[in-house]
């Protein structure tokens, strides 16, 4: 699938927005596999290029690690590196003086282009209502003195 000056705009705009809301949604994993599989896609139709490698901002359990770098159409994007990613150079820590261009799309305008893109049905879904979880029922906690009557006295034979 050749996509156009104007598709490949289209596509990084929904990136840009799906790859924003990820970051402050209750529930990323989805969101962010949709990004994953669509950078993957445009890296190896060769649209996407990988860059280099930066220093997360956020260590995972207090350890340091890198992301990689990735550009297509005038944005930039981090996805999480893999090992063959080690050989790219290390741009060292994230410069904040660049900034992705703003756009104005909505959340679900942005994953219907994503996935008709991907080519594949949509792992977002909201969950149906047999798959919801139900809350845990309401336990009372005995009082301490309930509490040391259910216990056995040790000094007691």
């Amino acid at each position: 699938m050749k996509l156009s000056k104007d598709q490949q705009v289209q596509i990084a705009q929904a990136l840009y927005i799906v790859n924003r809301h990820a970051k402050t949604a209750q529930d990323k994993k989805p969101l962010y596999q949709l990004k994953q599989n669509v950078v993957n896609k445009l890296l190896h139709q060769k649209y996407a290029k990988k860059e280099g490698l930066h220093f997360s901002e956020n260590p995972k359990n207090s350890k340091q690690h890198s992301t990689t770098l990735v550009s297509f159409a005038n944005y930039l994007f981090h996805i999480p590196s893999s090992a063959d990613d080690k050989l790219l150079p290390h741009l060292g820590k994230l410069d904040f003086t660049y900034q992705n261009p703003d756009v104005k799309m909505s959340l679900f305008q942005a994953k219907q282009i994503l996935i008709e893109y991907v080519g594949t049905p949509s792992t977002t879904s909201k969950r149906s209502p047999s798959e919801k979880k139900l809350p845990l029922p309401f336990k009372l906690t005995p009082s301490p003195s309930e509490y040391r009557r259910t216990q056995k006295n040790p000094f007691k034979k």
